[in-house]
């Protein structure tokens, strides 16, 4: 049987799927930017493409910390350059099947690159048994929390 950890973040990554637009959110010199973007989901991992003219790129090479927004569901993590789209079979395949026109126009161009982003933190909000409810996992230590969420002052 799973432990509620396990089981939660199973949860979580069905809830998100394969595929989704995802907010990245990034942050160099005390100036934070938000954007939507396609991603791939991989065995925990969550995958995209960008120029190396972007902002999110320069962003991302100066400081690696990032925040991710799906639906009720937050999620921070360390986000890594890991090479060109072209050159990763399994990114391709899925992101073709599920964003082809961006598939197209963008994967092979030169300067576009592949990052990944490895979860730290999750954060859920939702009702439990009718109880609005704070859910958060700590990836490291695979540990689960949740909370009722009481708007008492």
């Amino acid at each position: 049987m799973q432990n509620k950890y396990q089981q939660k973040y199973t949860e979580i990554f069905q809830q998100i799927g394969d595929h989704a637009k995802l907010v990245l959110a990034t942050s160099l010199n005390n100036k934070v930017s938000a954007r939507t973007m396609s991603f791939v989901i991989l065995e925990g991992s969550l995958y995209f493409q960008t120029d190396k003219e972007m902002r999110k790129y320069q962003d991302i090479k100066g400081n690696p910390n990032v925040a991710l927004c799906f639906s009720n569901i937050q999620l921070e993590g360390i986000c890594e350059e890991i090479g060109r789209p072209i050159e990763h079979e399994d990114f391709c395949r899925l992101f073709q099947q599920h964003f082809p026109s961006s598939f197209e126009a963008y994967s092979q161009l030169p300067n576009e690159r592949l990052f990944v982003v490895r979860p730290t933190f999750i954060q859920r909000w939702s009702y439990i048994n009718g109880s609005p409810m704070i859910e958060r996992l700590y990836l490291h230590e695979k540990q689960y929390h949740e909370e009722v969420y009481l708007n008492d002052d």
